[in-house]
């Protein structure tokens, strides 16, 4: 299935703890339709403490981190408000190695509100 999220884009939770929430996202989890957003879901993990290797152990404690948020829970920001996401094909024109050109189309992301290209 295709996600109309993407890292790097700027989203604003709309369901769950953090509702309201904005913030930039970090990772895409494909498989299970989540998505990892800065500053959003932060959930604390205790880590033990590994001695192998000599100076290179890592040292235990609690670990503050971004867990991950379900897709359909955020939405994309398009400048002052959040918007839904979109498809539309634009012609583009493409070179050959040969340095000849020919006319193609090729899909973009547009917000659904502005009618803008993401």
């Amino acid at each position: 299935m295709s996600l109309n999220i993407k890292k790097g884009d700027t989203v604003r939770v709309i369901a769950g703890k953090d509702k309201g929430a904005e913030g930039k996202v970090i990772s895409v989890l494909r498989e299970s339709q989540r998505v990892i957003v800065e500053g959003v879901n932060r959930v604390k993990k205790h880590t033990k403490v590994v001695n192998q290797g000599g100076r290179a152990g890592t040292t235990g404690g609690i670990v503050t981190t971004e867990a991950p948020i379900h897709v359909s829970n955020v939405m994309l920001v398009d400048g002052k408000g959040t918007t839904r996401v979109g498809f539309k094909r634009v012609e583009a024109t493409k070179r050959r190695s040969d340095g000849s050109t020919y006319k193609t189309t090729r899909s973009v992301r547009i917000a659904r509100k502005s009618g803008d290209e993401i």
